[in-house]
Parts: structure tokens; sequence; C-alpha cells
């Protein structure tokens, strides 16, 4: 086991299973654009790497000019029902409260208002000292700079700071900002890129930290 003092947690695919809310939004934008919906995998397959991003590939190679709008009515309805298809991922409340004396933080891409949003309604935005989210372009995973900003603000060793994520983005992520990974392998990211992205530590299930971090 590894002395571990501040846990930072992806969002989306490792504390919440929100691929059916997500799927459901973007093709209601699309809807509401008089556009075809896509598939529920073509869609999951544009996550992690904020609302801008999905919105776009969603949207490509036609249709971009229409990007302002569409974030528009995806975030107006995010923001009403966001929480009607998403569910907590099993045991993430448990392991929670188990490190609650740890510094939690939350780092997503995912602006922190819908990130709030989630975390306030499904009972778990106690346990978090901050919410970093992607409300800056230029600061979003795998930059490095969304955990310069966490680390900076709550203590900067390195060697004692963990990234907890369901991508390969996540591990890289952790990578360059110097700290160490685990990769989960229960959501989005396919297990054959987080094994290339060569986390320090892979579990099937949360409550696994357990056995990791003291």
């Amino acid at each position: 086991m590894i002395n571990v003092d501040l846990l930072i947690f992806d969002l989306d695919g490792t504390l919440i299973d929100s691929r059916r809310s997500i799927v459901t939004a973007v093709n209601l934008t699309l809807r509401s654009l008089n556009l075809k919906e896509k598939s529920f995998d073509e869609i999951i397959s544009y996550t992690g790497h904020g609302v801008r991003e999905l919105l776009s590939k969603s949207l490509y190679p036609d249709n971009e000019h229409l990007l302002e709008k569409a974030l528009a009515i995806f975030e107006d309805y995010f923001a009403e029902h966001s929480l009607d298809e998403t569910v907590l991922h099993p045991h993430v409340e448990e392991i929670l409260e188990y490190f609650k004396e740890k510094i939690l933080l939350v780092v997503t891409n995912r602006t922190r208002r819908m990130s709030e949003i989630a975390l306030r309604n499904l009972g778990i935005i106690k346990y978090f000292k901050d919410i970093i989210g992607g409300d800056d372009k230029t600061c979003l995973k795998p930059s490095a700079c969304p955990l310069d900003k966490a680390l900076s603000h709550f203590m900067n060793n390195r060697q004692k700071s963990m990234i907890i994520g369901d991508m390969a983005l996540d591990v890289l992520t952790g990578k360059n900002a110097g700290i160490l990974t685990c990769a989960v392998t229960y959501d989005i990211g396919k297990k054959e890129d987080i094994l290339k992205a060569e986390p320090d530590y892979i579990i099937d299930d949360i409550l696994e930290l357990k056995r990791i971090v003291h």
C-alpha cells in the first residue's frame, strides 16, 4: 500500500454513470436543430474532452456553424435534466466515506456549474474540498494545468497525490502533472487504451482503492 494524502477524482465515468443522460441531451440538441440523431456508441466516443468538443464532433462536418446555438440548447436542457438517467457508480459513496479524512477533489472537463449540480443532487458534494471544472478551455485534461491548480491550492507533494479516472485521458493528465495514476475499467474508457497509457494502478471496482491507498 502507498501513502496518499490527496485523491483527485474524475467525475463522469468514475464517480457517476452519466452516459444515458449525455446521449439523451445530445440527441435532444440535434433534434432541436432539425438534425439527425446519433447512436449511443458514437456520442459516447466523443466524450471526455468537455461539452464544446462533444457537440462540435456531434455536429461535424456539416453543421459546426451551429455550435454556439447547440451549446445553449444543450446546457439549458442538461441543467434541468442531467440527473434524469444518471446514477452513482457502485461503492462510490462508501469509498468517499472511507477516505473522508484525506483531501478529496474533483477535476473534470465538465463545467464547474454542471459538476456541482450532479454532486449536490447525488448527495456526495460534501466530501470534496474543491471542484475544478473545464470552464477554461485552455486548461483542460490531458494538460497538467487543472492538476497544477489543484496541487497549488491544497498541497504540492506530487508523490502523495493520485488521480483516479476511467479514461486514458485521465492517466495522461496525471503523468503530465507528475502524480500517481489509477484507472478504473467500468465505464467509458476502453481497457486497451487505458493499458497503453500505463497507469500506476488499474482497478475494476472503486472499492479496490482500499487495498492500494492507506
